[in-house]
């Protein structure tokens, strides 16, 4: 009877252990997320203003279609990354919560 116990105890520990390892911090995904995201385009933007020449960044430029204020200049850079960085901690946020239900759904 001793033992039925301490299996049953270890097993219920061991079940929260696998739930607290399985779960994900929706908060800290979505600011690396959003810090990656915000960062990949200030230095893709700056570097194209760095190097220079003749059109620069035609392709970049289209992300003014969809973010209001970008250009591929400094002070567009520093709207880029506001911009980027609000998308990737939307989207992180957006990964580790549905990530968090599958999970809760499947224990």
């Amino acid at each position: 009877m001793e033992t039925k116990k301490i299996n049953n105890n270890n097993r219920i520990k061991e079940e929260k252990l696998f739930k607290g390892v399985l779960l994900l911090n929706a908060k800290i995904i979505g600011l690396v997320l959003g810090l990656m995201f915000g960062l990949m385009l200030f230095v893709a933007t700056n570097w194209l203003v760095i190097k220079g020449g003749y059109q620069i960044g035609p392709h970049l430029e289209l992300l003014n279609q969809y973010f209001i204020g970008y250009s591929v200049s400094f002070w567009g850079s520093l709207v880029g990354f506001a911009y980027g960085f609000a998308l990737g901690t939307l989207s992180g946020s957006l990964i580790g919560w549905i990530y968090n239900i599958i999970v809760k759904l499947r224990n």
